[in-house]
C-alpha cells in the first residue's frame, strides 16, 4: 500500500477532503522525522514506538578489496509495534489465510 492509498482510505473513512488529509499525514511524518533527528523517541499508545537505536562500532569487511572497514557507532530509526498492534496482526483471519495458502506474508 502506498502513501496515496493510505490518504485515500483515510479521506473515505472520515469524509475529510483528500488535500487536508495529505497535509496532515505529511505534517505527521515531518514531526516524526524532525523529533527523531533531535534524539527524541515518539510513543503512540496502541500503535507503537518510533525509537532511535544505537549501533555499536564494528569492523566490517570489504570483500571486493579484501580490506577491513571500521563502521563507527551510529543511530538508526526503528519502529517497534505495540502489543495491541502485534496481537491484531496475529489474530487477523486474512493473514492466517495467506499463511495457510502458502503465500508469503512479506511478499517474498
Amino acid at each position: 500500500m502506498t502513501k496515496a492509498e493510505v490518504i485515500s482510505q483515510i479521506a473515505d473513512k472520515t469524509g475529510i477532503d483528500k488535500a487536508d488529509v495529505q497535509t496532515t499525514v505529511e505534517a505527521f511524518f515531518t514531526v516524526v522525522k524532525s523529533n527523531m533527528a533531535e534524539g527524541e523517541n515518539i510513543y503512540v499508545r496502541g500503535f507503537g514506538s518510533f525509537v532511535n537505536k544505537k549501533r555499536a562500532k564494528k569492523i566490517a569487511r570489504n570483500i571486493s578489496k579484501n580490506t577491513a572497514i571500521v563502521i563507527d557507532e551510529h543511530y538508526v530509526p526503528t519502529f517497534k509495534p505495540s502489543k495491541v498492534f502485534v496481537e491484531k496482526i496475529k489474530g487477523s483471519d486474512k493473514i492466517q489465510e495467506l499463511n495457510t495458502n502458502g503465500v508469503a506474508v512479506n511478499g517474498n
